[in-house]
């Protein structure tokens, strides 16, 4: 490998420029490529980030794969094309850091994991919140037993997506995979997680379009396998940013509103912890994973376990009608599934797989993997049980 990480930038859009500005600042990162099936897009790169007016752009990604001087790939392009260009980079292969969501099926996500593992190459997704000082400090918090054990959580985002992402490839499920559930939301279900380590057993949700083609406001009830209850509120409709995530357990409870860190310990007062951990970032280790001087930190088996949350509503509700799921849905139901006849491996929900990868990060993902199924795709009173299929 060269003295730097080589990476080709695929998507050239708004998200990208925050990955650019960080790559720039890591001396082992290099950007030697752009991709953007849009020439403005890439002309305004040019003009922005002098330091990359000299390298070469392509409209299509598959020509960017071909270049000798190659070792990673950046993928910040809408939901559904992930997938495919994620399985080419590895293909070629090529380290993948990949925005969120992974892909948008569960057997995607379980073929991009397998892929990776037997490219032998680092794939890791861009969920900032793992890095960020608040929420490593609520996980290790959790893990020493601050609260005691989690009875409930609650996450709530909220932001003006319905306007803001109007007639934009956000809200068109060709390219998105479905709406604000599936987008900004889907780092709510992964912190909720991440930071507890908690498996889900049921879901239940109500989903209001707000007149879009996409889910725009969505609350999603869960029970855990522990036992722990929890929600998940994203408003698609507020007029600005905001968000909550709140953890309680036996001996105290976690508020993080909007930034700000509160801990409540039974017998003591409410206080703001000031030792918050240091922050890093998705592309600092991303290079420092290639380079094999850190472990993963946004693992893909994060993005597959959101996935497996998210259901798609048989025939999306209009007119800002609200939909409920037609059922509680027990996460080894939905699951058990293969997809136009194919067979699929049926991921054991009761599998700690967080505390697993914490214990050995370059564990087989595959062991996360249980058995075949041959049941058939089926859709029962209002949901696919092909999560996020198209």
């Amino acid at each position: 490998m060269a003295d730097k990480i080589r990476i080709a930038l695929i998507g050239c859009g708004g998200i990208a420029r925050g990955h650019v500005k960080r790559l720039l600042e890591i001396p082992e990162a290099e950007i030697v490529s752009l991709v953007d099936t849009d020439p403005n897009c890439l002309a305004s790169y040019k003009e922005n980030f002098p330091e990359l007016k000299d390298i070469p752009v392509f409209s299509d990604y598959r020509d960017a794969l071909g270049a000798d001087n190659l070792d990673a790939v950046h993928i910040n392009t809408p939901h559904t094309l992930h997938f495919p260009q994620i399985m080419d980079s590895l293909d070629r292969g090529l380290h993948v850091l990949t925005e969120k969501p992974l892909v948008c099926s569960v057997k995607e996500a379980k073929e991009v994991i397998a892929a990776a593992e037997k490219a032998g190459k680092v794939l890791l997704i861009s969920y900032q919140r793992h890095y960020a000082p608040d929420y490593v400090y609520i996980k290790n918090e959790i893990e020493k037993g601050t609260i005691g054990q989690v009875t409930a959580i609650a996450a709530l985002q909220g932001q003006d997506w319905l306007r803001g992402q109007k007639g934009k490839w956000r809200q068109d499920p060709a390219l998105s995979g479905g709406g604000q559930l599936n987008d900004s939301g889907s780092h709510l279900l992964d912190i909720m997680l991440w930071t507890t380590g908690l498996a889900i057993d049921k879901v239940n949700a109500y989903i209001d379009n707000r007149g879009a083609d996409v889910d725009i406001n969505s609350a999603v009830s869960i029970q855990f396998t522990s036992g722990a209850i929890g929600t998940i509120t994203v408003i698609g409709d507020q007029p600005g940013w905001w968000e909550d995530y709140t953890v309680w357990g036996t001996e105290g409870a976690i508020f993080l509103r909007n930034g700000k860190v509160t801990f409540w310990v039974r017998g003591q007062e409410p206080y703001e912890p000031t030792d918050l951990p240091a922050g890093s970032n998705p592309d600092q280790n991303f290079i420092d994973v290639v380079l094999g001087r850190d472990t993963n930190k946004t693992p893909a088996i994060c993005g597959l376990r959101g996935i497996e949350l998210w259901v798609e509503l048989e025939d999306a509700p209009s007119g800002g009608q609200v939909e409920q799921l037609g059922k509680t849905v027990e996460l080894a139901e939905v699951l058990d599934v293969s997809r136009d006849g194919e067979h699929v491996t049926t991921l054991n929900p009761s599998r700690d797989y967080y505390s697993a990868v914490a214990a050995d990060p370059n564990a087989p993902l595959q062991s996360f993997f249980e058995g075949e199924t041959t049941s058939e795709v089926g859709r029962t009173e209002g949901f696919s049980r092909d999560l996020w299929s198209a």
